[in-house]
């Protein structure tokens, strides 16, 4: 199974250092495999080195992979007409001193946020945003509260008064680039509005987003992603408008540049089915091994890539201390203590407060969560909001599965998910548990992927979760010492021990897992 697993995943395994085992990993039999790669760049280097191998071959000439183009991507005009709206560029090591203010409707009948979602929890998040970009630094931050978020100069006379003298104080003590305005969108009246009166270019969470997207994205999957991702928010900030009207209502666009969105939005949809194509032959292909697949997700930067490394020993993962780290759905193979192979999926984090549409271009990857056999849940516990970002967590799982069925709500399927509680290292002594924590506390798992505690009742949990789930059973079976049934039972199913029968010398006992459909495959052959 080890020689199928390596096919199915299209790259050699690692050949890592010698490394001290824990005992717990003394069943692992291997360091793991890392995730798919870009697909474009790997076929042209093996081209190159002439060492495509068949299978290569084959998935590149059923899925298209090795035809994509992706030069329309880098194109001036293109980014022009994206740098007007959001007021990004893919320059991003220039430094940036950005003023962040935090909007917040003051009566809490009127928010739109979870009660236990604080507006210094916002600004944190806020925060954290502009953190994840190399050289962009927290000139201040300010939590501004309002009567609403809708109207059109967003903040009342007299805070404008004192958010001008803020940023003429700020300029004067350094030099401030841009003021970042923590909110998921703004309208083009508000964005023109707040830029003609504070003379600085004005970012919203959308505008953020896709900056640290940009700057993630390195696989031909994930830039293709990105750019589509991009689109629904120029098209909202560009609309239509009268020449003859005195007030306009919208950033008004070329015909030119209107056809140059237009021809980027049509080769992004074709290069995303491919990639879906793509998808789904790498899951018909796992599904014709028979191995079971866990999906794991969870809010951006909640430890899921830290929970992979430790479940799979593999060195090669990095995890980083930063949102939106993973944006590829990247495969890791890890054994299960029954000795069954198994394939983690990560995936890219999910973030509160921002459009539908932003997640909905991921979905030709995020569909490998939504047909997985069990889905890992993780969750940091260490967070203020930990209940609310689970709650968003769920949501937009259940959004997912609807979408992955087509819309039909009674053929949509959401997998058994399992509940983990990570950074559980983080908490403070005394800390209390909520309400929505105690009631989940019977069936969640408390763990630190970083100390590496709590795993080994986690992996005894997926176990169990996948073995029902796939129709997996554990079995005795007694046969020839060194035959040829003892061969393909190994081949063909995971062999959990062996042992000698004590009644006949000649004989070996086997506990193996195997499926009815495997077990049906050895009695015609064998008995």
């Amino acid at each position: 199974m080890t020689t199928c697993l390596r096919t199915l995943l299209r790259i050699p395994w690692l050949r890592p250092a010698t490394i001290q085992i824990p005992a717990r990993f003394k069943y692992t039999q291997n360091q793991g495999v890392k995730g798919i790669r870009n697909r474009k760049s790997y076929y042209e280097a093996q081209m190159q080195a002439g060492q495509q191998t068949d299978g290569e071959q084959e998935l590149s000439t059923a899925s298209g992979a090795d035809s994509l183009d992706m030069r329309f991507l880098d194109d001036r005009a293109y980014d022009e007409v994206a740098g007007g709206a959001m007021r990004i560029s893919r320059d991003v090591a220039t430094a940036q001193q950005v003023l962040i203010l935090q909007p917040y409707v003051k009566w809490a009948a009127k928010r739109n946020m979870p009660e236990d979602v604080q507006p210094n929890d916002q600004l944190a998040e806020a925060t954290a945003l502009i953190h994840s970009l190399p050289n962009w630094k927290v000139a201040r931050g300010l939590k501004v509260p309002l009567e609403s978020l809708e109207r059109k100069t967003l903040f009342g006379s007299g805070k404008m008064s004192e958010l001008k003298e803020l940023i003429t104080n700020l300029r004067q003590e350094q030099q401030l680039t841009c003021l970042f305005v923590s909110k998921g969108t703004l309208s083009f009246a508000q964005k023109h509005y707040l830029e003609s009166e504070f003379r600085l270019p004005v970012l919203d969470r959308y505008s953020v987003v896709i900056q640290i997207l940009r700057l993630h994205a390195t696989s031909a999957e994930a830039r293709l992603q990105v750019a589509m991702a991009e689109l629904p928010y120029i098209w909202a900030q560009a609309k239509d408008a009268s020449m003859t009207q005195t007030r306009r209502q919208g950033y008004s666009l070329s015909d030119l540049q209107k056809e140059i969105l237009r021809t980027r939005e049509r080769k992004l949809r074709t290069e995303l089915e491919r990639v879906r194509r793509q998808r789904q032959l790498l899951r018909q292909k796992r599904k014709q091994q028979n191995y079971p697949i866990a999906a794991v997700v969870g809010y951006t930067n909640a430890g899921k890539t830290s929970l992979i490394k430790a479940l799979t020993v593999e060195d090669s993962l990095q995890p980083r201390n930063q949102l939106f780290a993973t944006l590829d759905v990247t495969a890791h193979a890890g054994i299960l203590p029954c000795n069954l192979q198994l394939i983690y999926m990560d995936t890219v984090g999910f973030m509160s407060d921002l459009p539908t549409g932003l997640f909905e271009c991921f979905v030709a990857t995020l569909e490998d969560a939504m047909l997985a056999d069990i889905i890992i849940h993780v969750q940091d516990l260490s967070h203020p909001c930990h209940d609310a970002q689970r709650a968003h967590v769920e949501s937009t799982l259940r959004s997912l599965a609807f979408s992955v069925a087509g819309g039909d709500s009674t053929a949509s399927h959401m997998p058994p998910i399992i509940n983990v509680y990570n950074k559980c290292d983080l908490l403070p002594p005394n800390a209390q548990p909520s309400a929505a924590q105690q009631e989940s506390n019977a069936t969640a798992h408390r763990i630190s992927a970083r100390a590496l505690t709590g795993l080994d009742p986690l992996l005894e949990d997926i176990e169990r979760q996948v073995l029902a789930v796939t129709g997996r059973r554990k079995l005795q079976m007694r046969v020839p010492n060194g035959g040829p049934e003892m061969a393909w039972i190994y081949k063909n199913a995971a062999v959990v021990y062996t042992e000698a029968d004590e009644q006949n010398p000649e004989r070996l006992l086997m506990l193996v897992v195997i499926t009815q459909r495997t077990l049906e495959q050895f009695k015609r052959q064998f008995c």
